[in-house]
């Protein structure tokens, strides 16, 4: 039993640098790629029998042409996942990909928030998916370093600055916090933002800070502003306006990290008798749906979550069939949306 558990410990990583050589290689020269010299393919049989290790089934199988399964784990509710556009959005572009693969799509949730673990362990313990895509982790959580260091290939959505050697794929979102906050700043005149960060223990509110902040900082204006945290629901965007309006009166421009809630907190202005954008102007993130559904438009950063879903799921079929390239941070671009609720006429 012990030598067992030893074997399922040991990861194609650990043979390929045994030989000295990328993951990608040792894989292809499990498989007797004709690129890899014979040399090569007798070292890292060697090593794989002396560490122990076990090639990956699903692999096999994919490279064989036989059906697979790929896994999306999202450590939060199932009513969280699919009542939220972002993960409807990355979910159409993961089945897209998993389609065109002829493989099923599993998607693993937690029961309840207490239940943080479940997602995660569904996956790693039931080896029904060849890999794994993660979305929507937080910063803190460990079970990203677990599922990055088991033997099943895994790709993140997002960036992750403590884990240099993972797959992941995302958006510079310090970039695009950065270029909405400037069009406020340069091209608006506003000097005084209050900005509704997302929570600060995911990575991605925390670079839309950092943008935020980095764009005022180098406009070479005399700007303030101030923070409250949210969600990323309507109700916390509302609860945060709230808050900045009661004390930060001469608030000119408010920029939430999501359009949910950019909306609560136009809900809240004009709760208020206040007009946006006459007297604040507004500014979301993401351009998912709501943005272009009130009156005015918000004004906001085009995340192309579908494609995330697509390239995440491509990569990481490349992972399962071990020709991907050694592990990089893939960032697609974003797009700066233009609408009325920062002032601006559009068209």
């Amino acid at each position: 039993m012990a030598s067992a558990d030893k074997r399922a410990t040991v990861t194609l990583k650990d043979v390929a640098t045994a030989v000295g050589i990328s993951q990608s290689a040792a894989s292809m020269a499990l498989s007797n790629h004709p690129r890899i010299s014979e040399a090569t393919k007798e070292a890292v049989r060697a090593a794989s029998a002396r560490l122990g290790y076990v090639p990956n089934s699903a692999g096999r199988a994919l490279r064989a042409g036989r059906s697979t399964s790929i896994a999306v784990v999202v450590p939060n509710t199932g009513q969280h996942v699919f009542g939220h556009p972002y993960f409807m959005h990355l979910l159409v572009g993961v089945t897209a990909e998993a389609n065109t693969r002829d493989a099923a799509l599993m998607v693993s949730t937690n029961p309840d928030e207490t239940h943080g673990v479940a997602a995660y362990e569904r996956v790693l313990r039931s080896q029904a998916a060849s890999g794994a895509i993660v979305a929507s982790a937080s910063i803190n959580d460990p079970n990203v370093n677990r599922m990055v260091d088991a033997a099943l290939p895994v790709v993140l959505i997002g960036r992750f600055v403590h884990l240099p050697h993972a797959v992941s794929v995302g958006v510079d979102e310090i970039a695009g916090a950065a270029a909405i906050t400037r069009h406020l700043v340069e091209d608006h005149g506003l000097t005084r933002i209050a900005h509704i960060s997302g929570p600060l223990n995911h990575q991605t509110a925390v670079d839309r800070y950092e943008g935020f902040r980095t764009a005022l900082a180098e406009s070479g204006r005399p700007c303030t502003h101030t923070l409250a945290v949210g969600d990323f629901s309507e109700e916390s965007g509302r609860l945060a306006a709230r808050q900045v309006l009661d004390s930060m009166s001469d608030v000119q421009a408010i920029f939430a990290a999501n359009d949910e809630m950019a909306y609560g907190a136009m809900l809240e202005i004009r709760s208020r008798g206040l007009r946006v954008p006459e007297d604040i102007a507004l500014a979301g993130y993401d351009d998912f749906g709501v943005s272009r559904l009130t009156t005015p438009g918000i004004t906001t950063v085009h995340v192309p979550a579908e494609s995330l879903g697509q390239k995440a799921a491509a990569i990481l079929f490349d992972l399962v069939d071990g020709t991907a390239p050694d592990p990089v941070h893939t960032v697609l671009p974003f797009d700066l949306v233009i609408r009325e609720s920062c002032g601006s006429h559009p068209g």
